[in-house]
């Protein structure tokens, strides 16, 4: 499942699994592939995108999101809250917590999201903006996205622990390179899990 998974910038993956998933479009390549399922962590234009939705969305595209992220977006939608799962086609998606702890821009009272999706047998953890929080410990996933850049969301450090935590089998560097964090987030977040979880620094496509 790694190869299918693209890293699109920022906190923007494409998922080309047998159905095709885009998590936060912002600043996308035009000529990609429609979606099947487009989803959306929380309304930060960085994350909720209508521009960036328009260029992979057609008729039949699904976008899943909090309710307050769908508010200006058109077609096809189905809104989404904290510990409640949709199923769409052969994919399930699972809406988890994702806040600041220590920091004002994604307050836990705000309900915005990261997401369990399992497809294709297997269960990808998008993080969303958040950072190390206890209900971390809950999950499962295979697969874990985590933010490194700091700021907004965790640091390279606690992005490790976070993963250490999780136990997956693999792990990708987000939210670095566009709006804040470096390649530096990324390379340190991999030296810190070194020997302890695979960790896979995606190029940008």
């Amino acid at each position: 499942m790694i190869e299918q998974i693209h890293w699109l910038g920022h906190d923007a993956f494409k998922i080309t699994a047998s159905t095709l998933i885009y998590i936060d479009p912002y600043q996308i390549k035009a000529g990609q592939r429609p979606a099947d399922i487009i989803l959306i962590t929380h309304k930060h234009a960085d994350h909720c995108s209508p521009g960036d939705i328009d260029k992979i969305q057609h008729t039949s595209t699904v976008v899943v999101g909090p309710a307050d992220s769908l508010t200006r977006i058109a077609g096809v939608k189905r809104a989404i809250k904290v510990g409640e799962t949709l199923r769409i086609g052969e994919v399930e998606i699972t809406a988890v917590p994702a806040y600041n702890i220590n920091k004002p821009y994604h307050t836990k009272g705000a309900g915005w999201v990261g997401y369990l999706i399992k497809v294709d047998g297997v269960t990808l953890y998008h993080a969303g903006d958040t950072d190390y929080i206890p209900e971390m410990k809950q999950l499962h996933p295979d697969i874990a996205l985590l933010p490194v850049g700091g700021t907004y969301t965790m640091t390279a450090e606690e992005a490790a622990q976070a993963a250490l935590v999780l136990r997956p089998k693999a792990a990708i560097p987000m939210h670095y390179g566009t709006v804040v964090g470096k390649l530096a987030d990324a390379d340190r977040f991999r030296q810190l899990l070194k020997e302890k979880v695979n960790v896979v620094i995606k190029t940008k496509e």
